[in-house]
């Protein structure tokens, strides 16, 4: 089976945890994207910011965007990740664990790339698919935060 490596997206869009929300809808816009990966100046994963996270916590709780950052936005999440040898088959267990649509894929402390439902639609067995995008499309809100 493939590995992450193989099928992933390189070069993702990688923001610093200073970025402003409003910032970062300007980048997701310009790119074309539904999100981006959150890096300390170190360039160390924090995490991953959606268009999802923006409409909910930030104008869904009335927070100011300019005044907003990534770091506040990924404070206190979970950060799951697949290694960039790992399979497919790992990839699409952690994501139905997770309940997430994407997956930051590292290769030692450094993050290489990305991997999305799409990727997996075009890489993955049929079935491993098809029970990936049930269990995340029923599950639960998974931002921590409501």
């Amino acid at each position: 089976m493939a590995t992450a490596r193989e099928i992933m997206t390189k070069d993702p869009v990688i923001c610093d945890v200073s970025d402003s929300a409003v910032d970062i809808a300007r980048r997701m816009e310009r790119e074309n994207i539904g999100a981006v990966i959150v890096c300390n100046p170190d360039e160390r994963l924090q995490g991953m910011v959606t268009d999802r996270d923006l409409a909910i916590l930030v104008v869904g709780k009335e927070r100011d965007p300019a005044g907003t950052t990534a770091g506040d936005l990924v404070d206190g999440r979970e950060v799951v990740t697949i290694g960039a040898d790992d399979d497919l088959t790992l990839a699409v267990r952690t994501m139905k664990e997770s309940a997430v649509r994407r997956l930051p894929v590292i290769d030692g402390d450094r993050v290489v790339g990305i991997i999305s439902q799409a990727d997996l639609a075009l890489h993955a067995d049929e079935t491993m698919v098809g029970e990936l995008v049930e269990v995340i499309s029923g599950a639960p809100d998974n931002t921590g935060r409501g």
